[in-house]
């Protein structure tokens, strides 16, 4: 049997491998994206719909991973499915029309507003509460993606509108896959399995419709060729993994530590930016980058001290608990049948 150590190793291995999977997924589908819709890459400007070909791919692999016993699947009501997937697809939309309407500058600013969004939601939802430190970590997080990416404000009424339901629907999104995974004891990649048919099928309708709104192109007029097929082949498949991670880190971590874990993203999306596509990096960029590395060192740090006290506090009542059962198990017959009462009544 493995000691309480080798556990512990074994659970940082693993939430280690979840954090590194969604990195590396996320900054290579946004290079490989970025090659695909750019005007001197492949000129693919159809967004929504692309996130739809993602979820198709996910939804395949999925159906495969089923047939094969890779995986189980688990019951679902499906107007719960139903309800994420409209909330997830909400988000989606909103995102693109937030930057269609806004300045990049507000967009970032509309990002970064969705941890103290879903902070608020967490405690509203289901109460929970964060420690001095762990606030402080993450408005230097916040300020410092904000000074490195930040440039120019400028917002309209249409756009704030579009903004704040980005926010509020992203933010609840990842809100439910934790409580999803919680509330029916499935797991990540078992509910992703369940949830991208219906949004991919829903992206696929109205995907067109939203890409043409957005940037006046029709997908049926885009002539696909080899090299962008490939690329569009390569999204789709870094988006499996991406959407996979995701829902892993949710279930492992929180809402608030998934957000957190996507500013370390931007950073290194400018980082490579810099490196491969020959970006400039100011004082102002490098600045705000050892700001946000330094919260996410901190946050990391303030959520290890809040589990290590959560532990101590605990431990009383877990030796007081031994004991009791320690006492009935030194009782005749009946000692099991008081336990069971105890523990009842506990």
């Amino acid at each position: 049997m493995c000691n309480k150590g080798e556990k512990k190793s074994k659970f940082e291995v693993c939430d280690f491998g979840a954090w590194a999977m969604n990195v590396v997924s996320s900054v290579g589908i946004i290079m490989a994206n970025k090659e695909l819709m750019s005007p001197q890459g492949f000129a693919f400007a159809f967004a929504t719909t692309l996130t739809g070909f993602h979820f198709s791919v996910t939804s395949l692999v999925g159906l495969v991973s089923n047939a094969a016993g890779y995986s189980t699947s688990k019951h679902v009501p499906l107007w719960e499915l139903v309800w994420f997937s409209i909330v997830a697809n909400t988000s989606i939309a909103g995102m693109n029309f937030s930057l269609m309407l806004n300045s990049v500058g507000f967009y970032q600013i509309s990002k970064l507003s969705m941890i103290p969004v879903v902070c608020i939601m967490e405690w509203i939802l289901n109460g929970k509460h964060y420690s001095r430190e762990v606030k402080m970590a993450v408005a230097v997080v916040v300020v410092g993606v904000g000074v490195c990416t930040v440039t120019d404000v400028k917002v309209n009424a249409k756009g704030f509108l579009c903004a704040c339901v980005a926010v509020f629907s992203t933010s609840l999104q990842q809100i439910t896959i934790g409580s999803l995974q919680k509330k029916y004891s499935i797991g990540s990649f078992e509910l992703l399995s369940k949830t991208a048919p219906i949004q991919a099928l829903s992206l696929l309708i109205l995907g067109p419709f939203i890409d043409y709104y957005l940037t006046g192109k029709s997908i049926s007029n885009y002539k696909l060729s080899f090299g962008s097929f490939l690329v569009i082949l390569l999204s789709c498949s870094l988006a499996v993994f991406c959407n996979i991670s995701q829902y892993l880190c949710i279930g492992r971590f929180s809402a608030v530590s998934f957000q957190v874990l996507g500013h370390m993203k931007t950073v290194c999306v400018l980082t490579l930016g810099w490196l491969l596509f020959d970006l400039e990096m100011t004082a102002k960029n490098i600045l705000g980058m050892v700001l946000a590395i330094v919260g996410m060192i901190v946050y990391s740090w303030a959520m290890e001290a809040d589990k290590q006290a959560a532990s101590a506090k605990s431990l009383p009542f877990m030796k007081e608990e031994d004991m009791r059962l320690l006492i009935h198990e030194g009782t005749e017959q009946n000692s099991l049948k008081d336990v069971e009462f105890g523990l009842s009544r506990g």
